[in-house]
């Protein structure tokens, strides 16, 4: 008899601290729905309720999540007191039930949006289009062109001019405004050129730099020079 009471006092004792571990941890079965939202990427919308050192606190679920400064935006937050009463969308990236640890992101949206833009752009982008950029940045083989958007192509220093380029720089400054055109599109990347268009120009209108031979060929001997001339 006493060892059937025994029995029952542990499984009561069981209960108990099953009973006692829910009252004390409500959020207990909460994680594992973040643990989903993480493998899912689910899109949640949150309010910034608290400003603390290196990021703010929002609730989600009525669990208390920390996004770091550096989760906030694409961009760098100088102010975090900006944040303060504001809603955002927001994405798990840290969900640990052991450390009761939640981390969410609004710049992982961000940058997920800025790249479907960008692709947007990327495929409105077409081999033959004449486009006006800026000239983003000079290296040594010619110059990076930002055509807005955050779409940028390479400008070979083969494809900067009719006359032979030795330094990129010499011909082009950062910050100008230039027009190019795309002959190339490949792994996401783009070759423009700068040559070509002047080229359209000189056939146009031979009297601009080279002249455009269309037929014959050309020859500076002597006999070829005389040819066409007749002597009274």
């Amino acid at each position: 008899m006493a060892e059937e009471t025994m029995k029952d006092f542990e499984k009561e004792l069981e209960e108990s601290y099953k009973n006692m571990d829910t009252k004390e941890d409500p959020q207990a079965n909460k994680w594992e729905v973040f643990e989903q939202m993480l493998a899912d990427k689910t899109v949640s919308k949150v309010k910034i309720t608290e400003v603390v050192k290196g990021g703010c606190i929002a609730f989600l679920e009525e669990v208390r999540g920390f996004i770091p400064a550096s989760q906030l935006s694409s961009q760098y937050v100088e102010n975090l007191d900006d944040y303060l009463g504001k809603s955002l969308e927001v994405v798990v990236i840290t969900a640990e039930p052991a450390k009761k640890k939640l981390v969410l992101s609004h710049r992982v949206l961000e940058k997920e949006e800025a790249k479907k833009e960008r692709q947007a752009k990327l495929d409105s982008v077409k081999v033959g289009d004449v486009l006006e950029g800026k000239v983003d940045s000079i290296k040594d083989y010619g110059a990076f062109i930002d055509l807005g958007d955050g779409i940028s192509g390479l400008l070979h220093v083969s494809q900067i001019s009719n006359q032979r380029v030795k330094n990129p720089a010499a011909v082009l400054k950062e910050g100008e405004s230039i027009k190019v055109k795309v002959t190339g599109i490949k792994d996401g990347k783009i070759s423009l050129s700068k040559k070509v268009l002047e080229e359209n120009v000189e056939q146009k209108d031979p009297s601009r730099g080279f002249k455009y031979v269309e037929k014959g060929v050309a020859s500076t001997s002597l006999a070829g020079l005389l040819k066409d001339i007749k002597l009274d």
